[in-house]
């Protein structure tokens, strides 16, 4: 396959169609309430957004994210939309009863290219006291297997953090059991309701993605990490270490991801907000391509700390968004990663001053 210029393209774009929710769960990005914002976008302006997303060109990825996006009555539509128009429309709904069996495969008879669901623990008990609902388990289950019977590929999405990380290997099981072509590890950051809750340490980190990758070369299904790039560098590393094939992991915020927000920001990632433009007032592809802090976000070489000194930046690059959340400076190093260079002797990610407060 030939490499995508993540300098012209995402290769995925985010819509976060509304923040509603029934969930009030733990470590939600955007505080998600019941009620929908009365600024969302709408269905016009949505049709116009993915529009414009086509101009990035064939079978650009969007997810319809939320919140959950089935909180509103024309998902399905811009599903359908999107598809006709020549997009790869996936959604990852919320684990509530607006999840029915129904709703599946109105998502798959408009055409939807993958549905991914969440599950932050193995049983009923760990996962539904995270996502703040009793019942959301035995619901995402449901839903997932409705998937698969309607021919849909499965995507299941874990948060990794200090109440969660114990749970992965069964976790893990269970995306087998539940045949998903794709296990999405989500390694916490501390922005919305996340900011209470505790991180792992970045030695604990090293060992989950020591885990991940013996995962990756004996399950059947793929496996990928979110704001955690430094997967890439331990897989490097390890197959260096076995003489095993050395493969091109993800993106980061800014390269190779964008994210619009329910009433039309454009930010980087979800988890790093500070907008670059509004989709009403220009065109997501333009503010992806031509923005100073989007381009900023793609030169690894202007990095600072060791991320900027580490030979795996161009791999790897950290996760702009912790940072962020860290400092209050994208471009900071990745306090996560536990990896220093060799020879570099400036500045450590735990010794970087959190942003002062208003």
């Amino acid at each position: 396959m030939t490499p995508m210029n993540t300098d012209e393209r995402p290769f995925v774009l985010i819509w976060e169609v509304t923040q509603a929710c029934e969930l009030a769960c733990e470590h939600c990005r955007a505080d998600a309430t019941p009620n929908r914002h009365p600024d969302e976008l709408t269905t016009a302006e949505g049709k116009a957004l993915l529009d414009d997303v086509r101009r990035f060109g064939d079978g650009q990825l969007v997810v319809l994210s939320g919140g959950d996006p089935l909180a509103r009555e024309d998902t399905v539509e811009f599903v359908e939309y999107g598809t006709d128009i020549g997009l790869r429309m996936t959604v990852t709904p919320s684990g509530t009863r607006s999840l029915s069996t129904d709703a599946v495969h109105a998502l798959a008879d408009a055409g939807v290219k993958q549905l991914a669901v969440s599950l932050d623990g193995a049983t009923p008990e760990s996962h539904d006291s995270f996502r703040g609902e009793a019942g959301s388990f035995e619901e995402t289950v449901r839903a997932a297997r409705d998937a698969r019977e309607a021919g849909v590929p499965l995507q299941v999405n874990t948060t990794v953090c200090s109440q969660t990380v114990d749970d992965l290997p069964a976790v893990r099981d269970l995306v087998d059991e539940l045949g998903a072509v794709l296990w999405s590890v989500f390694f916490l950051v501390p922005v919305g309701r996340g900011r209470v809750l505790d991180p792992i340490s970045p030695e604990r980190a090293e060992d989950v993605m020591a885990f991940l990758d013996e995962v990756a070369r004996e399950a059947e299904f793929g496996v990928k990490t979110t704001e955690a790039p430094h997967f890439r560098r331990v897989r490097a590393q390890r197959a260096d270490e076995s003489g095993g094939p050395q493969r091109r992991g993800g993106i980061t915020a800014g390269d190779g991801f964008a994210f619009v927000s329910h009433t039309g920001d454009v930010y980087p990632s979800g988890f790093l907000p500070e907008a670059a433009g509004n989709v009403r007032e220009a065109s997501v592809v333009d503010v992806y391509r031509n923005s100073e802090l989007f381009e900023s976000l793609r030169e690894k070489d202007d990095l600072l700390g060791k991320c900027g000194a580490c030979e795996f930046r161009h791999v790897c690059g950290g996760s702009r968004s912790r940072a962020y959340a860290a400092t209050g400076d994208p471009m900071a190093s990745d306090p996560l990663c536990s990896y220093v260079p060799e020879g570099y002797d400036g500045p450590l990610p735990d010794r970087q001053a959190p942003p002062a407060d208003d």
